[in-house]
């Protein structure tokens, strides 16, 4: 739907709302040329915005502290050493960004590898790894970490959070959970998929996200308990060694936050919030009708069309770019080799005109080229009446739609081949050590 570069800005919280610049004078009169040409230590560096900004994503979230970082990747990759090393076993999600591989491996834990949103698969490591205890000691482990995704990026799923809180709580084991492509979109007041699924905020021990995607800024955050929180000053080389975060960078987060919390004296926010959810389930609703195999479930704006062929990929985005969109295709080794596919992220911004364009769009390009597979297989005479009446430069009607006599055309469809699909799809012992020692 979105260039490479701006694809991220899912919420358009970064379109200037009102007193915008003002807050920009703001940033000038703390002293821009203190932060950007800042020391390399935080401590040195931290300004009242910076505490600011963390007072008030602890705030959002529902936590008690939170920490900020200048670069999202990291966030992961710095912090999760922080908190894990040998005599720690750590149960990761099969396909969990690569920040979250990059800091397990860096940090030494013993590492197991559930199938994806398999709670089954889970609970059996978890009870076979705690009853074995270390390898070669058999000693009991030190910390028990799940580490899992709140949307995972290449699939456009949630995860299963009611599910692994009670799987947490029965095996008193920590539960990280990485929101970067779920924060700022799931949930009525975009407070992520805590809220979304309703689980207190309090039972995820660790929420990781990142301000690129819904904030429209840079960075990344901790949020936890006061004891995690100052563990991670003290510990995290992303915190101590990295340049603070630009006072323009961190004020656009604040207005952004502050913009969902209606404290603009709006209900800005939660409008966009509820378009947000209207465009993506819109638009997941008409690929389906299409025949489309999409992944994902209702409200995520990530939205993975299965082209499965490597070689399709490039001939998908050159088609779609000729017509004035930029697709983001996905192949290996990003993916698996057969599991090619288009990635689509909805914004609120985006408006129906935009959506249908893209749609029709699609639609030329995926039937001209083979890729609805969830699409009926019809015999000759059939086949040639849908072609007919749906030439590939129109999109079907949608199975929701009404005749203009008020009669259903939903019968139709289906005898012609519709995908009549009208749901979203998923295809798809011994005494435990603190999460943080306050000794340390």
């Amino acid at each position: 739907m979105q260039s490479q570069h701006t694809w991220h800005m899912v919420m358009s919280l970064c379109c200037g709302p009102p007193g915008c610049c003002d807050a920009c004078w703001i940033c000038c009169r703390v002293g821009i040329a203190d932060l950007c040409g800042s020391v390399a230590c935080r401590p040195t560096g931290t300004t009242s915005i910076h505490v600011e900004l963390e007072q008030l994503v602890a705030d959002f979230l529902g936590k008690e502290d939170a920490i900020t970082f200048g670069m999202g990747f990291a966030t992961n990759a710095a912090s999760i050493p922080a908190l894990a090393g040998p005599g720690t076993l750590v149960l990761s999600d099969s396909l969990n960004h690569t920040s979250i591989v990059a800091g397990v491996k860096a940090s030494g834990a013993t590492v197991k590898v559930f199938r994806h949103n398999d709670m089954a698969h889970l609970e059996k490591l978890l009870r076979f790894h705690i009853a074995e205890g270390q390898p070669r000691t058999h000693r009991p482990w030190k910390k028990v970490i799940i580490v899992v995704e709140g949307i995972y990026s290449m699939e456009g799923e949630t995860t299963l959070l009611p599910e692994l809180v009670a799987l947490k709580k029965k095996y008193k084991a920590y539960l990280y959970l990485d929101e970067a492509h779920s924060i700022g979109c799931m949930g009525a007041h975009g407070r992520g998929l805590c809220e979304h699924a309703g689980v207190n905020p309090a039972d995820v021990d660790v929420l990781m996200g990142t301000f690129t995607k819904s904030f429209g800024s840079a960075g990344g955050y901790i949020a936890g308990s006061k004891q995690l929180i100052a563990y991670l000053r003290r510990h995290c080389p992303a915190h101590l060694y990295a340049t603070s975060m630009a006072p323009g960078v961190a004020q656009q987060i604040i207005s952004a936050i502050q913009l969902l919390q209606g404290q603009d004296g709006t209900n800005r926010g939660a409008a966009k919030i509820k378009q947000l959810h209207d465009n993506a389930n819109y638009f997941r609703r008409r690929l389906l009708d299409m025949g489309l195999h999409v992944l994902g479930d209702w409200d995520s704006p990530v939205m993975p069309i299965m082209v499965y062929h490597l070689c399709y990929i490039s001939g998908i985005s050159r088609r779609c770019l000729q017509r004035h969109i930029a697709m983001v295709v996905v192949g290996f080794p990003a993916t698996a080799l057969l599991q090619s596919r288009c990635r689509v992220c909805i914004s609120a911004s985006h408006t129906k005109e935009d959506l249908d364009y893209a749609l029709e769009v699609i639609y030329d390009i995926c039937s001209k080229m083979g890729l609805q597979y969830n699409m009926r297989q019809l015999p000759w005479p059939w086949s040639w009446l849908r072609m007919l009446l749906w030439p590939p430069s129109s999109s079907p009607p949608s199975l929701y739609s009404k005749s203009s006599k008020g009669k259903s055309s939903n019968w139709l469809q289906l005898l012609l081949g519709g995908s009549g699909l009208t749901n979203g799809s998923k295809v798809a012992a011994g005494k435990a050590q603190p999460l943080v020692t306050a000794a340390a």
